[in-house]
């Protein structure tokens, strides 16, 4: 992966993180996006909706959405989009204010408290 793509990740996955921050939601950047495997985690951000073991999160950037516009598609004007593929478990995509709507109400209120000091 080359600098200027390394780069527009991390900027990606702070934007994430802010994005929590400012909806009083706790988040975390995973050191090297996982590489190392930070508390036994490959994902890119941990997000604190839930408790105290964080939900943890992969983010995804195209420049063009290769992929993304058939979910946006899919997804329409509707709130979610569950995907389910024979034999495997099924997914669901959801807007991002969705998502800040259900993170928000599922937040414990000392996690949100935590987040803003």
């Amino acid at each position: 992966m080359g600098k200027p793509s390394r780069d527009k990740g991390l900027r990606r996955e702070r934007a994430i993180v802010d994005i929590h921050m400012k909806c009083g939601l706790r988040a975390e950047r995973v050191p090297l996006s996982g590489a190392l495997r930070y508390r036994g985690n490959g994902a890119d951000v941990d997000l604190y909706v839930r408790g105290t073991e964080p939900l943890k999160a992969e983010v995804k950037a195209r420049g063009e959405g290769d992929g993304f516009k058939t979910l946006e598609r899919w997804l329409g004007e509707n709130d979610a989009l569950f995907l389910w593929r024979d034999r495997a478990p099924p997914m669901v995509v959801l807007p991002l204010h969705i998502w800040l709507e259900i993170a928000g109400r599922s937040a414990r209120p000392d996690a949100i408290t935590r987040s803003a000091q």
